[in-house]
């Protein structure tokens, strides 16, 4: 193995992180020596264990790269443990614990976050910039230090985010943070980090109630909808799951739930301000279906109230 090669340590969980682990291992100027990644997690009704997307990749290649799942980095244990891989960078994306300074103190530690930092700092910060109508997102690479997503900028990218659901703007910023990060890691020595500058706002974790929504305002209700459509999803206070629904009017007054207007594509419902065409909805307890088999099955029609 050539002296050259950069040996990396990568620290990630979702799909997201996924796509900067492959490229790092495609390639072959790096070695990557090692992914830290959360624990595997019941999921779904069986609560079958499930490991991590980027586990999960690695298990399918049928890597021999080492793979470390800690339950909390402040031990000795996980510190001896990621101390020992030697590593000359500690790249994270997506990881879901904050490293403590002594795992920071073992290598330069390169976070790539999905938003134009110092905007969004925190847990969701591709749901954030959906909710909020911006035109634009992006990654920024950063120097990690002990304060939230506060460290110094090194590169970033910019995409357009053009009407973009959560799930596709994901597997785009996920693109753009894979080859920032080769980048990055090329030039590091020549990087000049600048201090973050700018409106700082920080962005929570999502929570299930989250999902819940309401017919005051069609925009409002489909950037919900947008941000929320890979989990948790929205739905009425009915418990009527809106599963696939288009923005038709972002003006107008109307009386809430309206139906005004039933065709091949679905039924136009008004909202306080707007309308909202609902094509595919679920109600509790039911199967998914198209909103005209709902509607019919509710015996509603034109002039009638979905709530």
């Amino acid at each position: 193995m050539s002296q050259d090669k950069k040996r990396v340590l990568f620290m990630g969980t979702p799909s997201y992180a996924t796509t900067i682990l492959k490229a790092l291992i495609e390639r072959d100027d790096f070695d990557l020596v090692a992914l830290i990644t959360q624990p595997d997690k019941p999921v779904g009704r069986k609560q079958i264990l499930t490991p991590p997307d980027t586990k999960a990749y690695l298990l399918e290649k049928a890597s021999t790269i080492p793979i470390y799942q800690p339950t909390t980095l402040k031990s000795d244990e996980a510190f001896r443990t990621i101390e020992g891989f030697k590593p000359d960078f500690i790249v994270v994306a997506a990881y879901g614990m904050i490293l403590p300074k002594e795992i920071l103190n073992i290598a330069p530690c390169i976070n790539l976050h999905a938003s134009l930092l110092p905007k969004y700092r925190g847990a969701s910060p591709i749901q954030e910039a959906i909710l909020n109508g911006d035109r634009y997102s992006g990654v920024t690479a950063m120097l990690m230090e002990e304060g939230l997503d506060s460290g110094d900028i090194l590169a970033f990218s910019v995409v357009d985010i053009g009407g973009m659901d959560a799930p596709t703007l994901f597997d785009e910023l996920s693109i753009l943070a894979a080859n920032l990060t080769i980048k990055v890691l090329r030039n590091f020595d020549k990087i000049e980090p600048l201090k973050q500058r700018g409106e700082i706002s920080y962005c929570k974790k999502i929570k299930k109630s989250d999902a819940l929504v309401d017919l005051s305002d069609a925009v409002r209700l489909y950037r919900r909808y947008l941000a929320f459509k890979f989990w948790p999803g929205v739905q009425l206070e009915s418990g009527l799951k809106l599963k696939e629904i288009e923005l038709i009017d972002d003006k107008d007054k109307q009386i809430a739930g309206k139906v005004l207007k039933i065709d091949d594509e679905g039924v136009v419902v008004g909202c306080q301000r707007g309308a909202i065409k609902l094509k595919r909805v679920q109600a509790p307890s039911k199967k998914e279906i198209d909103a005209r088999s709902y509607i019919r099955g509710k015996r509603l029609e034109l002039g009638d109230t979905l709530i």
